[in-house]
């Protein structure tokens, strides 16, 4: 039987323990929320055993298993629908979002779209469905400036704010350097430079693997020799490419004995504690950079997607564009960043009190809307959209 006494919310996103950068983005909404109003939370999940076990929430359904009737009920008894975090309006994926988006305005209920990433978005009807779904919501966020503009050039005209990662917020979780040796053979006197790789995905389809292999292999070779040190590559994928991707990596190495793919699960937050213990990072993942810069790590960031550059950006931090950049070229960066860590360093930690201020908008909106109806209370929602 629901709880009347709790206001009943609903978020989907790219959640069930594939990658750790999303599970931070749900962890932090779902701390926010219920440290602010008394909340009954359902997660739409690609694996909803995983994020019952890892986040304690209310009820979590396999939303790709889920028939649009019964997808439609869940949503009719809801408060609020909250679409996001994370980077995952794009062509391949959106159409499958959005489907419980109109299921909800069919139904009545509110719709959030909450601190999202948007493109590659190039199908025309796609942009027309997200621009006609996104105008009916009661609020949309973005978390960063390359996204706010996409959705402004594709038509998008109710009020667009532009606010920041929720993972920004993130607070580390207990796990001592001593457990990360003695778990993953790490030489503990050795300066450890962390290394983040992925797959191109449809995020950035002409990425050659072989090429950005090689491309970070050599990179990972010149820090072992220049700085006697030991590279340490942290997966934020484990279930999908990026432990595939980072031994495509140490394979091209010469010093391929110096560099360490870790084996043990992580939650976010020990993995931000982990970061604490490297001296400078390199990586192409938006959330392995979002950890290092919490833990006061310089790195050097790889853009592979706008919503790296913008994170970057907003950083005030150059960064050479992968697919376009030689070996000799993000040597010579990266032999430059290092010199001029501190000075990065003191970049990041300047920027990151703003950003997280924005990070908190997000719940801010969250909870004005569920604020403006008491549980239970059916509120309309703007009528279904069109598309056109």
């Amino acid at each position: 039987m629901a709880d009347d006494t709790k206001l009943r919310v609903a978020i989907s996103g790219s959640y069930g323990g594939f990658n750790l950068g999303d599970e931070a983005i749900l962890h932090v909404i779902l701390t926010q929320l219920r440290r602010s109003l008394p909340v009954a939370v359902t997660v739409f999940s690609r694996d909803a055993e995983d994020t019952r076990r890892r986040h304690g929430v209310e009820r979590a359904l396999q939303f790709r298993e889920l028939s649009r009737a019964e997808a439609r009920d869940v949503v009719a008894d809801l408060d609020l629908f909250i679409l996001g975090g994370g980077g995952i309006l794009y062509d391949v994926d959106a159409e499958m979002f959005l489907r419980e988006v109109v299921l909800a305005y069919e139904v009545g209920t509110r719709v959030m779209v909450y601190a999202i990433s948007a493109g590659p978005l190039v199908d025309p009807a796609l942009r027309s469905r997200v621009r006609a779904a996104f105008d009916a919501a009661a609020a949309v966020t973005v978390r960063d400036r390359h996204t706010h503009q996409l959705l402004e050039e594709i038509g998008v005209r109710r009020d667009i704010v532009l606010t920041a990662d929720p993972a920004l917020l993130l607070e580390p979780e207990p796990l001592t350097f001593e457990e990360i040796v003695r778990a993953e053979a790490i030489d503990p006197e050795a300066r450890l430079i962390g290394f983040s790789v992925r797959e191109p995905g449809p995020a950035a389809p002409d990425l050659s693997v072989e090429y950005y292999h090689q491309l970070l292999a050599n990179v990972a070779d010149f820090l072992i020799d220049r700085f006697d040190a030991e590279v340490v590559f942290v997966p934020m994928e484990r279930r999908a490419y990026d432990v595939q991707h980072s031994h495509g990596v140490v394979g091209k190495m010469n010093h391929a004995t110096r560099a360490t793919v870790l084996k043990r699960d992580y939650t976010p937050g020990q993995v931000l504690s982990l970061l604490e213990n490297f001296e400078f990072a390199v990586g192409m993942r938006l959330h392995f950079l979002i950890f290092a810069a919490l833990a006061g790590v310089p790195f050097v960031g790889l853009p592979y997607a706008t919503k790296v550059s913008g994170f970057l950006e907003e950083l005030r931090l150059q960064a050479p564009v992968l697919a376009h950049v030689s070996a000799g070229q993000l040597i010579a960066h990266v032999d430059r960043a290092w010199d001029q860590r501190e000075e990065t360093r003191t970049r990041i930690r300047e920027a990151l009190p703003a950003l997280r201020e924005r990070a908190r908008r997000n719940n801010e909106i969250a909870v004005s809307l569920l604020s403006q109806a008491g549980p239970g209370d059916r509120r309309d929602a703007a009528p279904p959209p069109g598309g056109g």
